[in-house]
């Protein structure tokens, strides 16, 4: 299916760019002319920018957002965030793990993400046995993604165990857990559910160094030889005290000591590292997958950014437990934690009189299109055509126009108007959000608002 588009502004690689004819062809951008002729092809108002990839997520959080807001006895941690989570899991069947990602997938379409890292842990019955399709909730997932139209890169994660060293999982953890072998056949099975979304990517997601011990880890790897490897590091104090008295090393050092990171790694969080793990992540060539906005709400700590962009390390983002979907709202905390930490201003940008949110903008798009091994992140023949276009009529957006107005443009958005400056949205060559609303929104928000009510019913 071939397809005409005439943007009224974008953002092209070379740079800014008016009345730009894109011709889609099977959801990929088939041309890109920019100064073309006013007519042919339906016309997209705005500045049209690439669509931002959201490298983690895990899906069914979203329907527990808020659930850990009151304080415990004693001081609260990611650690009792955790028991709430195995209790909200305690209920959760495949369809109401494919509502609260229709749901999740949707909001991500309407505010800028078009494509999803989905790192997919939940895979078995409330009791843990396997379902009798074992893939079972990587088929909800793709189905979520297909219904929705975002573009997908499924990791199917191995969780083994419940403790650096191999320690026994816990009863909250059943429904995570296989062996090498059962995980092989599960990566398998995801492939195939795949099929169902254009596009659609396998990549592999080991939990955690908490959850695999180094032999399933290289097993893991021997499966999956090719595409992405995503894991968990270096995210609370604990985790890395445990690992150096299990290991003699802090888990970022460890990995990359002992395992092949390079670009196909991404590891997730990594906000404890010391300036040494810092350089060294940058310098392997993997992305630093951060999700601000959780971390945040869990607690965690800061993210080395301003040293990790000065040893040229690439990061993107991601909405992790989807407590507050917004790829502005994560780059914009991401900055705001640096300003904190520093206590300075315009930390994330590398050269005097740079524009902050460009910069952000530009890693979270090169980083992340790394991250989900999709060809996206720019307004380019052989991407995918994915835009996030703009409402330059915004009150927040107003004076911005222009070549000159670009960078202005995107700080708007980014530290202004946010969400409610994205006006349309298309993913793999469909216009899924008009008018800043998704064309199904009112079924997939009536199904998430019944599988709630089901849910959470005292």
């Amino acid at each position: 299916m071939t397809q005409t588009f005439l943007l009224a502004q974008a953002l092209l690689p070379e740079g800014f760019a008016q009345n730009v004819r894109v011709t889609v062809r099977d959801g990929v951008f088939a041309a890109v002319e920019p100064d073309s002729l006013a007519d042919g092809g339906e016309r997209i108002a705005g500045l049209a920018l690439p669509g931002v990839p959201n490298l983690h997520c895990h899906a069914f959080q979203r329907g527990m957002a808020g659930l850990a807001e009151r304080r415990g006895p004693a001081s609260d941690s990611f650690w009792t965030w955790r028991e709430v989570m195995y209790r909200f899991l305690a209920r959760l069947t495949p369809d109401d793990a494919e509502a609260i990602a229709a749901f999740a997938y949707m909001q991500m379409l309407e505010r800028g993400f078009t494509a999803v890292a989905e790192f997919h842990y939940l895979h078995h019955d409330i009791d843990g046995a396997p379902y009798a399709d074992l893939g079972e909730m990587a088929v909800r997932i793709a189905a979520a993604a297909a219904a929705t139209g975002i573009g997908l890169t499924l990791l199917p994660s191995l969780y083994g165990y419940g403790g650096l060293g191999g320690q026994p999982a816990v009863a909250g953890q059943r429904r995570f857990l296989n062996d090498p072998d059962r995980f092989a056949r599960l990566v398998a099975r995801s492939r195939e559910a795949v099929r169902a979304v254009p596009g659609g990517r396998v990549g592999i997601a080991p939990h955690s160094l908490r959850a695999v011990t180094p032999d399933t880890l290289r097993a893991a790897l021997q499966i999956a030889p090719d595409g992405p490897v995503h894991i968990h590091a270096a995210e609370q104090v604990k985790e890395v005290d445990d690992c150096v008295a299990w290991s003699g090393r802090r888990p970022v050092a460890w990995l990359i000591d002992e395992m092949p990171v390079d670009a196909r790694w991404v590891l997730i969080h990594t906000t404890h590292m010391t300036p040494d793990e810092t350089v060294r992540l940058a310098r392997s060539g993997a992305v630093a997958g951060l999700c601000p906005l959780t971390e945040a709400s869990l607690g965690d700590g800061i993210f080395d950014g301003a040293r990790y962009l000065e040893s040229g390390g690439g990061f993107g983002v991601g909405t992790d437990s989807n407590i507050d979907i917004d790829p502005a709202g994560e780059l914009r905390q991401l900055e705001y934690s640096q300003r904190l930490a520093l206590r300075a201003r315009n930390v994330m940008a590398t050269a005097e009189g740079e524009s902050t949110g460009r910069r952000l903008l530009a890693e979270a798009l090169r980083g992340g299109a790394q991250a989900l091994a999709q060809p996206m992140g720019a307004i380019a023949v052989g991407n995918r055509a994915d835009l996030v276009v703009l409402d330059t009529t915004h009150p927040d957006l107003a004076g911005a126009s222009g070549d000159r107005a670009i960078d202005r443009l995107i700080d708007l958005w980014l530290f202004v108007a946010g969400r409610e400056a994205v006006a349309t949205v298309m993913a793999g060559g469909a216009v899924v959000v008009q008018d800043g609303r998704h064309h199904a929104r009112e079924t997939i928000t009536a199904r998430y608002v019944a599988t709630l009510a089901r849910i959470l019913a005292d």
